[in-house]
């Protein structure tokens, strides 16, 4: 399991989005590089205050908002 203290949430920072470790990198600018094909090297290159456990946080945050119950209806 991630650590997910590395995910902040303060509405100060960032409108409130979830961003890594109180600092303005939101988990969505992570997830957008990845998915913009930039790998998990170049972006600690490109920002090197950030740890590889920052963006497996991210990854690990993002999965688990997009995993809901299945409502039945009957």
């Amino acid at each position: 399991m991630t650590n997910h203290r590395r995910v902040t949430i303060d509405p100060n920072v960032c409108g409130g989005r979830p961003c890594i470790r109180g600092m303005r990198i939101r988990v969505s600018d992570i997830l957008g590089m990845l998915a913009a094909g930039a790998s998990q090297q170049e972006i600690l290159e490109d920002y090197p205050y950030l740890e590889a456990a920052d963006i497996a946080a991210a990854l690990d945050f993002a999965a688990r908002q997009t995993d809901h119950p299945i409502l039945l209806v009957a």
